[in-house]
């Protein structure tokens, strides 16, 4: 591949809030699974279990889980982050701002954030759900792997004409979709991955977050700087 096309790829992914209803053929989800499972991981231990929610099946979970978030405390595997703080926190309130603005979100409406928020668990309307688990005995470094697989599957399905939204929210919930798709206790629930054609009509989708410089995040050693 050129590496212009590749950065081209990498661009055209972005994290889409709003789908249309048309499920995506089996052989397509299949040829994205294929093509994300060559990412690397520890020991080739290929630790990621993946669970595909098709229609109605999809639909089904939608509305269960979304009147289980309504009133349930979060309860994920894996602890949320302790704090954003710094420039870390400023990326993460800059992507906040710029999706309240495109769905008329007036800045400190909490009721109206909340209520947008909560789409997470209606997967914005997507068609499908890839809920992606870890062997609790491989520990963090087949989380490590399973962002990797995330990511590869991302790009998969960006290839495929097939827009995609990772959701570490779904996993706030970890003991309703274990109970719900049948996991044993000796895996973890990390994230879930929306996915199923764009709506871009939407203004939900109608931005796109920056990436820092590279000088905000490279520390050469042994570089020639001049």
């Amino acid at each position: 591949m050129d590496p212009d096309q590749f950065d081209a790829l990498m661009r055209a992914r972005h994290s889409c809030r709003a789908f249309h209803p048309d499920p995506i053929p089996s052989p397509v989800i299949e040829q994205i699974l294929w093509s994300a499972q060559k990412v690397p991981s520890w020991c080739n231990a290929q630790p990621w279990q993946v669970d595909v929610t098709t229609a109605p099946e999809t639909d089904r979970l939608r509305e269960a889980f979304y009147a289980h978030a309504m009133d349930t405390a979060q309860t994920p595997d894996v602890d949320w982050p302790s704090a954003y703080t710094g420039l870390h926190q400023r990326r993460s309130k800059a992507c906040g701002l710029q999706l309240y603005r495109s769905v008329g979100v007036t800045p400190g409406d909490r009721a109206a954030s909340g209520q947008q928020m909560l789409e997470n668990f209606r997967f914005f309307g997507a068609p499908h759900i890839a809920l992606i688990t870890a062997p609790v005995e491989l520990g963090p470094y087949a989380y490590l792997d399973c962002g990797g697989f995330v990511t590869g599957f991302c790009l998969a399905a960006t290839a495929q004409g097939v827009a995609t939204i990772p959701q570490a929210a779904v996993a706030a919930f970890a003991p309703f979709l274990r109970d719900w798709f049948d996991l044993p206790e000796d895996r973890v629930i990390l994230c879930g991955i929306a996915f199923g054609r764009s709506d871009d009509d939407h203004p939900a989708n109608s931005f796109r977050t920056k990436r820092a410089e590279l000088g905000e995040w490279v520390h050469w050693h042994g570089k020639d700087t001049e």
